[in-house]
């Protein structure tokens, strides 16, 4: 029987996994990954996992690699908005903590399958969105290493989350997680990030307003409240018109702003590139958020680099957030944006 090492997280997504893999005839372990030092969240959501794991019988794992998870994912979070970026950490957890320390904990169990709840497909071979079109996640594992993907195993990819939730909802002893809120995208946000980011920084230092000339228009709260398409919490003096964040300048403390035009961008940059495909120049399609549409694009690399030509602009493009690339549904690469 083939042994797969379950991620689960006390969440409905995870449990309907456990339950698929069960019925394909899979030996299934489970483990929970402390990540971070929310110890209610932890105690709360563990124990929901080892109910899962009680109810089918199999052997759960509890993994404390919050020291890792600080390291690798916490601090390039906090980090990137010192710098004046828009990070996404959960990108960087995927590659280094999801589908990186979770792949070495199963070769030191010497398990040969990786499983999680994503919303995503995978055929041995390729990464491919989601039949879910409202929950795909495979944006997120633009940066995972492309050698584990034959083992990887997601047993939602070809469900529909209604589906998911109402096939655990026909077990009495999991109705409470099938009928509990989504968790966040951002699991050791709570609230604002900026509340977390004051934990560490003075983020309330009030700064000047430019506009694109360079001129002092106006004054705002301090540049880590802000994010590239911001309209909002600045004064501009005497704007007729609604004006956006273009810009952010950490070592200043200031931002410029403009009109809703001068966030359309066709062209931008790359850096630190993952591919899944042998590529060089090539036509794709590419999304430079998760949550907006893929558009039509032309990629030039250039070693780790690349040039990104689009054919239909985009308004927002931030600096820190990632360019991810699709052949139709499959996904082919990604990389971090340099605006």
């Amino acid at each position: 029987m083939k042994r797969v090492l379950l991620g689960m997280s006390g969440g409905v997504d995870s449990t309907v996994a456990a339950i698929l893999l069960q019925k394909s005839g899979y030996s299934v372990e489970g483990v929970y990954m402390k990540l971070h030092n929310n110890e209610d969240y932890h105690k709360t959501n563990f124990n929901k996992a080892k109910r899962v794991a009680e109810y089918l019988n199999i052997h759960i794992h509890y993994l404390d690699i919050t020291d890792e998870f600080n390291d690798r994912v916490y601090e390039y979070f906090i980090d990137s908005y010192k710098e004046g970026l828009t990070p996404n950490p959960c990108i960087v957890c995927n590659k280094e903590i999801k589908f990186g320390r979770l792949v070495e904990f199963a070769d030191s169990l010497d398990i040969e399958y990786i499983s999680t709840g994503h919303y995503v497909k995978s055929d041995g071979k390729n990464i491919l969105m989601a039949k879910d079109q409202s929950k795909d996640q495979s944006y997120f594992l633009a940066k995972i290493r492309s050698k584990i993907i034959p083992r990887l195993i997601f047993p939602l990819g070809d469900m529909l989350k209604s589906e998911v939730k109402k096939i655990a909802s026909n077990i009495p002893i999991l109705l409470d997680i099938a009928t509990q809120k989504e968790s966040s995208e951002i699991c050791f946000v709570e609230g604002e990030y900026t509340d977390l980011l004051k934990e560490h920084f003075d983020i309330d230092k009030e700064g000047e307003v430019l506009d694109l000339e360079g001129n002092v228009v106006g004054r705002h709260k301090g540049y880590m409240h802000y994010t590239i398409g911001k309209r909002r919490g600045f004064f501009v003096h005497g704007a007729h018109q609604p004006h956006y964040v273009l810009k952010l300048d950490s070592q200043k403390n200031q931002i410029v702003v403009g009109t809703k035009e001068y966030l359309s961008r066709v062209q931008f940059k790359i850096k630190d590139i993952n591919m899944f495909e042998e590529l060089s120049n090539f036509d794709c399609d590419i999304k430079v958020r998760y949550r907006t549409k893929a558009v039509p694009a032309t990629v030039s690399i250039d070693g780790n680099k690349a040039t990104v030509r689009l054919k239909e602009p985009v308004f927002g493009l931030a600096s820190g957030q990632f360019a991810v690339m699709y052949n139709k549904d499959r996904l082919i690469g990604g990389g971090e944006i340099v605006a």
